[in-house]
């Protein structure tokens, strides 16, 4: 039984019920372990903790096997410097994921972020320390989640959501908050499963001379091509 999942249950005499069933699955994320999910907001931070490419492309990789819809959240923009901050936004709007500037200590990005998630069932996933409980109390802030620092000794942030949990929206739909993590693996993913979690391929791997190709050590690569010329981000 995993946070999202739907459930047939009998009801008790004393007012609880007993988990009889659950119901088949719409879609499942890995990592953070959630089912019935619409879409996907993938949190990082500009600052505090510094951000990680590596750690957004691989959480890409989890929701595009999920057939998520994903945006990016960009948290604590406000900390960050603006030329290095837009070649990062920029990067991933050109592959064609929707990215959002957002600070929530002053309010930047909720507006945005509030009409994204109306209507739809939505997990916020991400390192601990970017601000996801932080951006859900801005987006409505009956839920009072509990907040916490990034650790000055390690440079990450301090667990302060140990489950998930599915919060309801005053203006329609769900968000699940999720605990924070430090690293994302891939070993239960095959190459041939790997390449087509990044969509950005599509357009440049037709003109591979291999099929399937990796994009990896295979000659006259698309892929790689492209990357040469600056089409696409290595």
């Amino acid at each position: 039984l995993m946070g999202g999942d739907r459930v047939r249950f009998a009801a008790q005499p004393d007012g609880t019920g007993m988990v009889e069933e659950i119901l088949p699955r719409a879609s499942l994320l890995t990592r953070p372990l959630v089912a019935n999910v619409d879409q996907a907001v993938l949190t990082f931070a500009a600052k505090n903790p510094d951000i990680k490419s590596i750690l957004i492309d691989r959480f890409l990789v989890l929701a595009e096997r999920a057939h998520l819809d994903i945006i990016i959240c960009i948290n604590k923009t406000d900390l960050a410097e603006e030329k290095e901050l837009q070649e990062l936004i920029t990067a991933y709007r050109r592959i064609g994921y929707g990215v959002i500037a957002a600070a929530a200590a002053r309010g930047a990005g909720i507006d945005r972020l509030k009409e994204l998630l109306t209507g739809k069932t939505t997990v916020f996933a991400g390192p601990s320390g970017v601000g996801k409980s932080t951006l859900l109390n801005a987006i409505q802030p009956g839920f009072a989640l509990q907040t916490g620092d990034v650790s000055e000794k390690i440079g990450r942030g301090k667990h302060t959501t140990r489950f998930a949990q599915l919060l309801a929206l005053d203006g329609g739909g769900y968000v699940v908050d999720t605990p924070g993590f430090g690293s994302i693996e891939l070993t239960d993913m095959t190459p041939e499963q790997l390449v087509r979690c990044f969509p950005e391929f599509n357009e440049y791997g037709g003109s591979c001379k291999f099929s399937p190709c990796f994009h990896w050590k295979e000659p006259r690569c698309g892929v790689k091509e492209a990357v040469n010329q600056g089409l696409l981000s290595k």
